[in-house]
């Protein structure tokens, strides 16, 4: 079975990740156990807030030399999910209390995000990416079998 490790390219010095996060210090322990530094680019935008308002978005450099340090495409996603999930959203009768089934409700809605719904035009992320050559529906989706090759 292919899985999303099998997706991605490995870094390279040449080929590096880019990745950019909050200012949390957990991330600049972590990386570095699964990707060499020297194949990474990774910066961070730390929010300096006031009276809970944003008033300075400072930009560090971690590791290499990232090109664009920025925050905003993730925050839009995470935005766009925990206003379509409501088992994400707090204090909700739909709050999600047992893990084995938000993980189901979430992998739901990956799916439908990159392989039903169109977002530039007629493609989906999964067509832009070439993992398929059509838009699905719900029920290919659920008539779908795994065929594994020996």
């Amino acid at each position: 079975m292919n899985r999303f490790e099998d997706y991605v390219k490995k870094p390279t010095p040449e080929n590096k990740l880019e990745a950019l996060s909050d200012g949390n210090f957990e991330y600049e322990i972590t990386l570095p156990e699964y990707f060499p530094t020297d194949c990474m680019n990774y910066g961070q935008v730390i929010k300096v807030k006031k009276d809970g308002r944003v008033v300075e978005k400072k930009k560090k450099v971690i590791f290499g030399d990232p090109e664009w340090i920025e925050t905003v495409n993730v925050e839009c996603h995470n935005s766009i999910i925990r206003g379509r999930l409501s088992r994400l959203v707090r204090k909700t009768k739909c709050y999600s209390k047992s893990k084995f089934q938000l993980e189901n409700h979430i992998t739901m809605f990956q799916f439908y995000w990159n392989f039903i719904k169109p977002l530039h035009g007629k493609l989906s992320p999964a067509m832009e990416e070439g993992l398929t050559g059509k838009l699905w529906r719900w029920g290919n989706f659920l008539h779908w079998q795994l065929r594994v090759v020996n």
